[in-house]
């Protein structure tokens, strides 16, 4: 699960009813040479379609605007693959019709990816439960008196106080494991807190633990569970285990990743789930949480309040990897849920908890809600250099950004009940998104990448279409909000800034990658002649079947 440094800012939850370029030669463009095989454009203002370039060489053609007002188009080149890891470059070429026409080359340096331990490390696990290949630890010391999860089955919960043994991940790679012993600290009729019996001085007290205690069992899990299913009980104890441990503490390394890496606070590994590997770890439901050490003796400082404040929103993200685990391997018996798909349902379960405070909590909502609505700040700001379908062994927190808007967006056009049916599935990815919601997974993805600009667009005379619409948030007031509270970390009202051209002198270049799309305004002066695009691989090839590229033209004026 990834924390990261962000200030704690008032989230605008404002209802709304309440780009990449690059170089290329610059020289004749012959887009005459398309002829009868170019796709003719006519539309209305709000009217859109979606276009496979190889119907028609990837040429399209647009009207002369022969009314004195200027049009606007919003075009994105976009890859509606269905499958991780797909790429390709493309260039965007825009011309007069009848004519070549020279293209002023264009360059824009798409801004660094950022990723951190946590990211990376979050994305490491969700590969390891879809490999299902683990590391197994060495031979087990015993539990303390046979109690816990390494003890005998057990028909009831653990007793406050009884000692237990654990055995947990150890390194970012998993490759190596600790042997913790631990004390029941609380117990409720869902979870028991177990903390590290090495955990430094002073950490949570009593009162601490029961308010964590409190908050996971009567809010975060019969919220998790009734929005995406049920979790196992395959050590017979009744209960979710939380063991706080200083072994998550010093995952990064105090020296020098604290200030540049950000930190891990908490995880699930499905080795201890896993039918296959389950007796060789923990057998249990098992969320491991990092423990208070304001000194930074383990590794990073973290102060009590902040780990009570931390780790609810932590739980309610690992809980939700737990219970899909559960649901895809365990009941189902099949492979575990695509990682992009799997970790935008946790972010979403982030949003979700924090929503629970409204409308009484405005500043508890936020706290939970700061890290998705980050993320897609990053996606959005640079949409052409993240994929939506993360691949094995990746992420980022552009890419974790798409992952929860993606979620976001299919939660608000097929209803609340979406979560849940896609967590219960013996399906995954786009075939799972495709199943749950009746539609291609093609189109859902075309809706999806317009509606990231047109949502709110408050452009006179325009209305999205209620399918290119996110109903739960304003995101451009939102971001506007967050960047006049801190335009550090929001240097932009609004992070999603498409090129902007006439139609005629469009030259847009860059990678199409899994899910995602690079945006472009197209201008064309009141009285303009028509204009054409060209939509093609590097050097004029045609874009390779595998992206599954596509052109998406809607008219905003």
């Amino acid at each position: 699960m990834t924390r990261r440094t962000v200030a704690q800012l008032a989230l605008a939850l404002v209802l709304p009813a309440a780009a990449c370029g690059g170089d290329h030669p610059a020289g004749p463009d012959p887009l005459a040479s398309c002829g009868s095989r170019a796709t003719q454009i006519t539309l209305a203002v709000g009217a859109y379609l979606s276009i496979d370039p190889a119907s028609d060489s990837g040429c399209v053609t647009f009207p002369a605007n022969a009314a004195a007002d200027s049009a606007e188009y919003l075009v994105v080149p976009q890859s509606v693959a269905a499958i991780p890891g797909q790429t390709a470059p493309f260039q965007l070429r825009g011309g007069a019709l009848g004519a070549t026409v020279a293209l002023a080359a264009s360059a824009q340096a798409p801004p660094a990816q950022r990723s951190s331990v946590a990211t990376t490390f979050d994305a490491f696990l969700r590969s390891l439960a879809r490999r299902r290949s683990y590391t197994v630890p060495a031979a087990r010391q015993p539990s303390f008196a046979g109690v816990g999860p390494t003890g005998a089955a057990a028909a009831s919960p653990p007793t406050l106080g009884a000692l237990g043994t654990f055995t947990v991940c150890a390194t970012l790679t998993c490759s190596s494991f600790q042997n913790v012993g631990a004390r029941v600290k609380a117990v409720g009729a869902h979870i028991a807190i177990y903390v590290d019996t090495l955990a430094p001085a002073p950490g949570l007290d009593s009162a601490d633990l029961d308010t964590l205690k409190q908050v996971f069992d009567s809010r975060l899990y019969p919220l998790d569970t009734a929005a995406f299913g049920r979790v196992s009980d395959i050590d017979s104890n009744t209960v979710v285990i939380v063991l706080m441990t200083g072994v998550v503490n010093k995952l990064v390394a105090r020296s020098n990743q604290c200030a540049t890496a950000s930190f891990v606070a908490g995880f699930f590994f499905s080795g201890d789930l896993d039918p296959r590997f389950a007796s060789q770890f923990n057998h249990g439901e098992i969320f491991y949480s990092l423990v208070a050490d304001s000194a930074g003796t383990l590794s990073c400082p973290h102060t009590a309040n902040q780990v009570k404040q931390q780790t609810p929103s932590t739980f309610t993200h690992e809980f939700q990897h737990m219970i899909n685990f559960v649901q895809h391997v365990l009941v189902r018996r099949g492979n575990s849920e695509e990682g992009w798909l799997d970790e935008g349902l946790s972010k979403y379960a982030e949003e979700l908890a924090g929503r629970s405070y409204l409308p009484g909590d405005p500043a508890t909502f936020s706290r939970y809600a700061i890290d998705p609505v980050y993320d897609a700040y990053q996606y959005l700001s640079a949409t052409g250099s993240y994929p939506l379908e993360i691949p094995e062994d990746n992420g980022t927190i552009g890419e974790i950004g798409a992952s929860w808007l993606f979620t976001r967006f299919i939660v608000d056009q097929f209803g609340d009940s979406l979560p849940h049916r896609l967590v219960n599935s013996a399906s995954s990815g786009a075939a799972n998104v495709a199943a749950q919601t009746g539609e291609p997974f093609a189109t859902t993805l075309t809706h999806w990448a317009l509606a990231n600009w047109v949502s709110d667009d408050s452009v006179p005379g325009f209305t999205a279409p209620p399918e290119l619409r996110y109903t739960s948030w304003h995101f451009r007031k939102t971001y506007q909000s967050l960047n006049s509270q801190d335009a550090i970390h929001f240097p932009r009202p609004f992070p999603l800034v498409p090129s902007v051209s006439g139609g005629d002198a469009i030259s847009l270049s860059g990678v199409l990658q899994s899910g995602s799309g690079v945006y472009q305004r197209a201008l064309q002066r009141g009285g303009a002649a028509g204009f054409g695009l060209l939509f093609t691989g590097s050097g004029g090839a045609p874009l390779p079947l595998a992206v599954a590229p596509r052109l998406n033209i809607i008219r905003i004026r």
